[in-house]
């Protein structure tokens, strides 16, 4: 418990200390691109105040010149900063209260991360359709298809909304595997723990030529690649149990 509220202390220094100013010199400039590499780098450097380190793999697949949609299973509140500081510039798809916190939500409004209403459907459907423009315009996104952190770390069933903004925008889909963040930080508790983050980079999902017809079957595309980078006591139940039928020692080979 020690280690979070330094860790946290370190956070909310970094933000108060260095985001006015940069948040200052945004509005002056109309450039967030500094904002937003302090921000990238300082959320690094608060995972390795913490004592976790980072470990990515396939960043030779993330095409180049084109807006993409990366969409990782999620584990831990380490989770964003952890993808952040491994990929390339995005935007977030982000729960409303999060605009909430002083200097980083004002922050995040000028980057131009959409702010998500998961309990009013009218309102995360215009989400949707404001994020699938900004992909047209060439903006790459970060998205988590589970929508909240795993509670034991198991891949969750997958919400449909960031599927359709994907093929709405014909953007391609770059499934991000995150296996270890739960033993850092688990849901529900404040503890966290040193330790390592893999992060793995799959090959993409195309949606070009492709409809809202297809979205379950991209759905379906998107979990068997980011299952690829999990262990095994990562799997959601029911992935488990589809795979029993074939060799468990198969590992992600019975996908």
């Amino acid at each position: 418990m020690l280690r979070a509220i330094y860790v946290s202390l370190a956070a909310f220094t970094l933000i108060f200390v260095l985001g006015i100013p940069l948040l200052l010199y945004a509005a002056i400039s109309g450039n967030t691109d500094v904002l937003y590499r302090v921000g990238t780098y300082c959320g690094g450097l608060v995972l390795r105040i913490a004592g976790v380190r980072l470990e990515v793999r396939g960043r030779e697949k993330i095409p180049a010149g084109c807006a993409v949609v990366f969409m990782a299973n999620h584990q831990s509140n380490a989770d964003p900063p952890a993808l952040t500081a491994s990929l390339p510039p995005v935007l977030y798809l982000a729960k409303k209260e999060a605009f909430r916190i002083p200097v980083l939500g004002l922050a995040m409004r000028m980057r131009g991360f959409v702010p998500v209403d998961r309990k009013n459907r009218e309102q995360a459907a215009s989400a949707i359709d404001e994020a699938a423009e900004a992909l047209r315009r060439g903006r790459s996104f970060l998205v988590f298809p589970e929508g909240t952190r795993s509670p034991d770390g198991r891949l969750q069933a997958f919400r449909k909304g960031v599927f359709v903004m994907a093929l709405k925008a014909g953007a391609p889909i770059v499934p991000v595997s995150l296996s270890g963040a739960t033993r850092i930080m688990r849901k529900g508790n404040w503890a966290i723990h040193p330790g390592l983050i893999r992060i793995t980079v799959q090959d993409l999902v195309r949606t070009d030529n492709r409809n809202l017809d297809d979205r379950d079957q991209v759905m379906k595309e998107v979990r068997r690649a980011i299952l690829q980078g999990l262990d095994e006591s990562e799997w959601g139940t029911d992935d488990l149990a589809a795979a029993r039928p074939e060799s468990r020692t198969a590992g992600t080979a019975a996908l």
